[in-house]
């Protein structure tokens, strides 16, 4: 065939190319999201007791489906064949006045609704009044457990039912473990502030620095602790094919030598990044698990005097998902039928009481400031994120407007933190606590 009639071939072939390109776009463009409707919270569960503490704890190696992504970093993520540190499911279930709660801590990057809804499936032999499932945020540990678009294509690798089942599992039989321990305890707490651990890194308000310690004891010795600290878990290098739970994992070994089980859970630290100068490579997430360690201890715990347990789970609507801030603005339409193919349209918010402590659970990652408007709004002594569920990012509605902070990272319009806080109010109220 001549060169001249390829050129031919090709220019007759032209309109055809552009009609399937322009198709393409008009179809993607097209508004496949509708309108969402802006709903009243709806109370999922709620139930608040008193009466003597009692806990059980459990730790379960997690199994994962080898070879398996390692989830983290988007893009062509890496597999892994083995684990330098097995990834574990943690878990301590507490009781107050015949009301039993269990908290089940994953070493993972996040817990999508369809996870939760599979570990709560496998707990309801067990008797508890409500299930919590919360996840460290490693970067390093496996994938594939999250069937959305948003997240396959972001973090956590091609989906696989096996991998969602590894993880639901072991998490499913540490709360079975834990809950064959309960056992007579003491509450108590503590709390130690470095500032000098984490820094901000999308600016705005700064991470404090501050751990809260809760410590239950029985007569025997330590039975489990639970650590409160904002810091992203990204200090494992990038493109490694072994698996690694990062810092929160290698505190919890350490903490563990001592007796009981330790879980780390991430207050809100959707702008909070780990400070680990000196070291270089695996060594950082080394050096910061020790330094992390050295605050725990210095968070001397005291027993406290009230036995009041209560917890809420809360459905809110959320607002339209809106990629404006993702993508540029030629594929604005396509991006926002994207986010809402990966969204659902409700989420989970939560409240939690134990004693003094007043804690306000959102399934995504708030930043600082917004953590702290909600605690403003609830009376909540702390704001855990990635809890019950995953929608990504949440910044303050005056941020997101400003293109502002962690705004870029945010999967919902201005409009998300306005209404987690009228869910995360309702809950804290029913939960038994209010500013």
């Amino acid at each position: 065939m001549s060169s001249i009639s390829r050129r031919h071939r090709w220019r007759s072939l032209l309109p055809l190319l552009v009609l399937t390109v322009g198709s393409a776009y008009a179809l993607a463009s097209w508004n496949w999201c509708g309108r969402w409707k802006d709903e009243a919270p709806v109370v999922l569960g709620q139930a608040r007791a008193e009466g003597p503490w009692k806990a059980g704890a459990a730790r379960v190696a997690l199994v994962p489906p080898y070879p398996v992504v390692v989830a983290g970093y988007g893009f062509a993520p890496p597999e892994a064949r083995s684990a330098g540190l097995p990834p574990q499911a943690r878990a301590v279930v507490l009781e107050s006045g015949g009301l039993k709660v269990g908290l089940v801590s994953l070493e993972l990057m996040l817990v999508p609704d369809a996870l939760v809804a599979a570990v709560r499936e496998r707990a309801a032999p067990l008797g508890l009044n409500a299930v919590l499932v919360v996840a460290t945020h490693t970067h390093s540990s496996f994938g594939g457990y999250d069937n959305r678009p948003a997240s396959q294509l972001s973090g956590t690798g091609r989906f696989r039912e096996d991998a969602l089942r590894a993880a639901a599992t072991g998490a499913g039989e540490a709360l079975a473990q834990a809950t064959a321990r309960l056992t007579d305890v003491t509450l108590e707490v503590g709390e130690a502030r470095e500032p000098g651990l984490v820094r901000s890194r999308s600016g705005g308000e700064p991470p404090s620095g501050t751990l809260t310690r809760v410590a239950l004891r029985s007569a025997e010795g330590p039975v489990a602790e639970l650590l409160l600290f904002a810091a992203h878990p990204t200090l494992v290098p990038r493109r490694r094919d072994v698996l690694d739970p990062d810092w929160p994992g290698r505190l919890s070994e350490a903490r563990e030598a001592g007796g009981g089980v330790t879980l780390v859970l991430q207050e809100a630290s959707g702008n909070a990044s780990a400070v680990s100068e000196g070291a270089e490579g695996l060594e950082r997430a080394v050096a910061y698990a020790k330094a992390v360690d050295a605050l725990a201890d210095k968070a001397a715990p005291v027993v406290t005097e009230a036995p009041v347990l209560g917890y809420a789970r809360v459905s809110v609507a959320l607002p339209r998902p809106d990629a404006s801030r993702l993508v540029p603005g030629y594929a604005r339409a396509a991006g926002d039928n994207f986010l809402c193919a990966s969204s659902a349209r409700t989420g989970e918010v939560g409240a939690l009481r134990l004693g003094p402590l007043r804690w306000v659970l959102v399934p995504g990652e708030p930043t600082v400031q917004a953590g702290a408007a909600l605690a403003r709004r609830t009376g909540a002594s702390a704001v855990l994120g990635l809890v019950d569920g995953y929608l990504g990012y949440v910044e303050t509605p005056e941020r997101v407007e400003a293109r502002e902070g962690e705004a870029h990272r945010q999967y919902f319009g201005p409009g998300l933190l306005e209404r987690l806080g009228v869910g995360a109010e309702r809950a804290a109220h029913a939960a038994g606590f209010s500013p």
